[in-house]
């Protein structure tokens, strides 16, 4: 590799995750090296217990490898202390689930708003960042709304809203689309995949579909707690569409 190559914003060194000791023990990443850069919009696959959503609780800094290295930004992120690892989440990091995770009793505006009230930002402030960041959702008419008068699609948006208000560095997307029906999927990963061309948000999301993966530009798929294929060239066709 060149001296002057980019850095990656994420990189996994030889990762393993342990759970349990002796007999009970269970291995679910056997050391795995994963590079990825900046703007880069990944989908990682791979059939259940294949450690995947191991993977993305470690990228997330939810998790912490067993040995290895986890780099963030040239960071070791697993020397940090658990404080340390929730202040880089909060500041660096955006979360989309699949079940949306929404407070029920408050409106869209609000809920994307949350991210910002933990960062102690003005009301004013962190309103018109919310609002910002619902309109890059196409919501912006329905902030006054609860989650319980949103539609399935609806929810996901402002979910996606919530995750992008803080700008950032890497959005991770854990089965964004696992609730919704085909129309609504297809709409969600028009969505990211125009949040990652357009913005330049780096992009990590786990997914079991392939229709779905096919807007990413790089699929890893994993099996058995390795990395066994990682493919950039057949992919991006749904994003360039």
């Amino acid at each position: 590799m060149s001296s002057d190559a980019p850095q990656p914003l994420v990189a996994l060194r030889g990762v393993t995750k342990t759970y349990g000791e002796g007999a009970s023990a269970l291995s679910a990443l056997r050391g795995i090296d994963l590079d990825i850069a900046p703007g880069e919009f990944v989908a990682i696959m791979g059939p259940s217990g294949s450690g995947k959503s191991t993977a993305m609780n470690i990228l997330g800094c939810l998790d912490t490898p067993t040995s290895g290295e986890h780099l963030f930004q040239g960071v070791h992120v697993e020397r940090l202390s658990r404080t340390q690892r929730a202040l880089l989440r909060r500041h660096y990091l955006g979360f989309v689930f699949q079940g949306y995770n929404l407070l029920a009793r408050t409106s869209a505006l609000e809920n994307v708003e949350l991210p910002l009230i933990y960062r102690r930002w003005p009301r004013t402030r962190r309103r018109a960042a919310a609002l910002e960041a619902l309109a890059a959702v196409g919501l912006v008419d329905w902030r006054a709304h609860r989650p319980s008068e949103l539609s399935g699609g609806q929810q996901q948006r402002v979910a996606i809203a919530r995750a992008i208000v803080t700008d950032p560095e890497l959005l991770l997307a854990d089965e964004p689309t696992g609730n919704l029906d085909s129309q609504r999927s297809h709409e969600i990963m028009a969505l990211l995949a125009g949040l990652n061309r357009e913005r330049g948000v780096t992009l990590v999301m786990v997914t079991h579909e392939a229709e779905m993966a096919r807007y990413a530009s790089r699929s890893v798929r994993f099996r058995d707690g390795l990395v066994e294929h990682d493919d950039a060239a057949s992919h991006g066709g749904e994003q360039a569409a």
